[in-house]
């Protein structure tokens, strides 16, 4: 099959996904596991983002393109929507049935002839690690794939933005005292199921993302009340009882309603949670999933020292540690949630900003000191 790219960046990631791939599936055939996507060479994934990146720059009727593609054959779909016809995969192609298919969860099959890439209709349900493309944004391209166990978010493989490459990197963490939830987004943990806590919290910070205003989420222990030395009195949304909202159905015997219905149920508690963290000020949540307060101000805790200096780190290929000072990382609201996690060590701080980016605030016992992890390459 011969594809001549005018994208770059396209030619220039596509054999070292089909390299990423190849050890995906390799390592799981070996561990006995079926339902597995065929392996995405790398003539056909520049084909695939290439098509799709110039789909991405077009616009239908003022809109622009948010789809996913998947790239495996319609009988391992599950139910396929089939086209009576297969469609040429071009941007024309993509751009005119984008919008059609641009909710959640619903993937643009993609599948060829020995010689040609074609369009075959549409599907909600893919394999094992199937290579999957989507659009975010203008310009803005996410290789993923799904989990092994299909719970939770894809993992992605690398981001593509203009000619910006960035590829995830998942060796890091053998010398990096990294928290659970960032180990868990590079598919580095045991499976994560719909109610694993960690999991949660990586559909909270999906959610804070999304709504693009910005906010800051504080995670507390639940055994003391350590954190409130580190908050403004009085504060303006205390919340009291705690809501136990979220916290209740995560308790919940699910075999007390659908698995459907208990999804639906979580995804609007975690809306809701994510929602209060546009409100100016943080949002406090203990490790119950109890909400205790939004809209508080931070304060440096009594005795306590400014911070000055942090680790800083990026999940991707050179995205290695740096020491920094703590006011580079981010405006205001990221020096605040640097300065309670180092004065509340048992405490983790979310930060999105409203540019996109998302930074995890944890304390290293380790290496005795704060780290700031920014893992919005791993949240799209």
């Amino acid at each position: 099959m011969i594809y001549q790219s005018t994208y770059q960046a396209a030619k220039i990631i596509a054999p070292q996904v089909e390299a990423i791939f190849a050890k995906h599936l390799s390592a799981a055939k070996d561990s006995g596991e079926e339902d597995l996507a065929p392996l995405p060479v790398a003539d056909l994934v520049e084909h695939i983002i290439d098509a799709t990146f110039w789909a991405s720059l077009r616009k239908e009727e003022g809109h622009s393109p948010k789809i996913s593609l998947a790239f495996l054959p319609p009988e391992q779909a599950g139910n396929p929507l089939l086209f009576k016809h297969n469609l040429p995969l071009n941007p024309t192609t993509l751009t005119k049935i984008a919008p059609g298919v641009e909710r959640a969860g619903i993937h643009i099959g993609v599948w060829h002839d020995g010689e040609e890439l074609y369009v075959w209709g549409t599907s909600l349900s893919i394999p094992n690690f199937c290579f999957v493309l989507d659009v975010s944004e203008p310009g803005l391209l996410v290789i993923k794939h799904r989990r092994i166990y299909g719970f939770g978010k894809y993992t992605n493989i690398a981001v593509l933005k203009g000619e910006q490459i960035k590829i995830v990197d998942t060796s890091s963490p053998r010398s990096h005292d990294w928290p659970t939830m960032l180990l868990s987004l590079l598919d580095l943990t045991a499976p994560s199921y719909w109610n694993d806590s960690v999991n949660v919290l990586i559909q909270i910070a999906v959610s804070m993302r999304s709504h693009q205003r910005g906010g800051t989420l504080l995670v507390v222990p639940s055994e003391n009340n350590n954190w409130l030395q580190s908050i403004v009195k009085p504060i303006q949304y205390a919340v009291q009882p705690s809501f136990r909202g979220l916290s209740k159905l995560l308790m919940q015997d699910r075999k007390e309603a659908s698995q459907i219905f208990w999804q639906t149920a979580l995804k609007r508690e975690v809306e809701h949670l994510a929602g209060l963290t546009a409100v100016d000020g943080a949002t406090v949540l203990n490790d119950r999933f109890e909400l205790m307060a939004f809209g508080a101000k931070i304060g440096r805790a009594k005795g306590k020292e400014n911070v000055e200096e942090l680790s800083f780190s990026e999940p991707i290929v050179g995205g290695g540690a740096v020491l920094m000072p703590a006011s580079k990382v981010g405006g205001t609201r990221h020096l605040s949630a640097a300065q309670f996690v180092h004065d509340q060590k048992d405490a983790i701080a979310l930060v999105a900003s409203q540019d996109g980016h998302f930074t995890i605030y944890t304390w290293s016992g380790q290496f005795n000191r704060l780290q700031a992890h920014r893992i919005d390459t791993l949240l799209l």
